[in-house]
């Protein structure tokens, strides 16, 4: 059994990075990934080895996040601007910022797709995650790549 503290200190940021991907808020994807963790605790005696331990953090990561989409559209928000806090953004260039602008305006599933895409996830485990063929995630990967060059085209980029 995995101790919980190495799970938290080895998946962190990759989560929080996939909620970020979700929410375009800092607060918010900490909140989300705090959720995940939470979720992950109280959840870690039921993990049965069945997959990898990252593809189920994933897809608690992912559930979580989905839900939480679901929540905003029953309760409308105001447009939240694409802002990220000044300390934590001053390594990131507009480029970056523009992609998860990009990847926000996707679909759910494209936007759960294209994030474990970047953070390196093999595309089978990315099919575990989400629940589609290995084939249909390369087709997927591959027509959401076009979607987002083609957004970059059109911004001059």
């Amino acid at each position: 059994m995995i101790a919980f503290e190495e799970l938290y200190n080895s998946y962190w940021e990759k989560i929080y990075r996939l909620c970020l991907g979700y929410s375009h808020d800092q607060d918010q994807a900490k909140d989300l990934t705090q959720e995940t963790f939470i979720a992950a605790w109280k959840n870690l005696d039921k993990f049965r080895n069945e997959s990898q331990i990252g593809t189920w953090l994933y897809r608690i990561a992912s559930n979580t996040c989905l839900r939480q989409i679901e929540e905003d559209k029953r309760m409308p928000l105001e447009e939240l601007p694409l802002q990220l806090e000044q300390q934590e953004s001053k390594s990131l260039d507009l480029e970056i910022n523009l992609l998860y602008k990009f990847i926000g305006e996707l679909p759910e599933v494209d936007r759960i797709i294209i994030s474990l895409e970047l953070e390196g996830i093999k595309q089978a485990e990315i099919a575990d995650i989400v629940g589609l063929s290995a084939a249909n995630i390369r087709t997927k990967i591959h027509r959401i790549k076009e979607k987002l060059t083609e957004k970059f085209r059109k911004n001059g980029k």
